[in-house]
């Protein structure tokens, strides 16, 4: 005789930490692109935060990403464009280019940071203060020492 399926399937829990993440990142672009950053995607957040307040180079850039060189250059392209990045020379080393974020950018970053806290005080409103303090400490609990890492975009697509 089989056992009967489980009410709560092992794979129902990554499914709607997914579902969750989704929903934030969802609610944070309509946000921004209500605010005037509507060509910002999901993967811009974590090229500007790779990219860093120092500036890096696209083959760093790659590396932090955890995506090739060409794939970084070719973003990297896109937010130049878009005016969210700029390439310098490096005044280190002549030979090399550096890519940093535009006033256009950190304005991106700093809106981004805010509309994250309304979302999570809406979630409060929600769920609960409680709830959601035990979520997040939860997920510490759960989650690797080195949960933020900026290699998500290469880790999906890896």
């Amino acid at each position: 005789m089989a056992s009967p399926e489980p009410a709560r399937p092992g794979f129902g829990l990554p499914l709607l930490l997914l579902a969750g993440f989704r929903t934030l990142i969802d609610d944070l672009h309509a946000e921004l692109a209500r605010e005037g950053h509507a060509e910002l995607r999901p993967l811009h957040g974590f090229v500007l935060q790779a990219v860093g307040a120092d500036g890096t180079t696209a083959t760093e850039l790659g590396q932090r990403l955890g995506i090739s060189k060409q794939a970084a250059g070719k973003t990297v392209d896109r937010l130049v464009t878009a005016g969210y990045l700029e390439r310098v020379d490096d005044p280190s080393d002549a030979r090399r280019r550096l890519v940093r974020v535009t006033p256009r950018g950190a304005d991106g970053l700093r809106r981004s940071a805010e509309i994250f806290e309304r979302l999570r005080a809406q979630w409060a409103d929600t769920l609960g203060p409680e709830r959601v303090t035990a979520l997040e400490d939860d997920l510490h609990t759960m989650a690797s020492a080195n949960w933020f890492r900026l290699d998500v975009p290469g880790w999906f697509g890896g």
